[in-house]
């Protein structure tokens, strides 16, 4: 069973507290070790709209807003072979804990390796998400 560090733990400060159930229990029952990166969790806009303008994100902090502005988004990274893994059939082995954590806890996310984007990339001709490293809570 793996465990989240305690730099993952800080990372998750001010992140809805079902995302930290959500990631607590996936840790737990993940065949993948993960972890949360610098900027996994709660961002002013003032960071967000930095990570837009590096790339990074797609939501710029003041007019489109990112659902870790509110806390409602949770990054995370695999961690495979003594490091980060940020490659697709690790992540989306992580997701698939954080999803079927999410279920047993009652929650609904959503995780960005299944979002379309305007310029998808492709694994074996299917296009997937482009935010794999990311899940936000669903809100009814």
């Amino acid at each position: 069973m793996f465990q989240l560090s305690n730099s993952s733990k800080q990372r998750r400060k001010g992140v809805d507290p079902r995302l930290i159930e959500i990631s607590d229990l996936a840790i737990r029952i993940s065949l993948v070790d993960f972890g949360h990166p610098a900027d996994a969790g709660l961002r002013l806009a003032k960071r967000q709209n930095q990570l837009f303008l590096d790339g990074k994100s797609q939501c710029d902090g003041y007019v489109n807003l990112s659902n870790h502005q509110s806390g409602k988004a949770l990054d995370f990274y695999a961690y495979v072979n003594g490091g980060a893994s940020w490659q697709y059939d690790h992540l989306s082995m992580v997701a698939c804990a954080l999803l079927q954590a999410a279920s047993m806890l009652g929650y609904r996310i959503k995780w960005g390796g299944l979002w379309k984007s305007e310029n998808p990339k492709f694994k074996n001709g299917i296009p997937y998400g482009w935010d794999c490293p990311h899940i936000e809570l669903m809100e009814d």
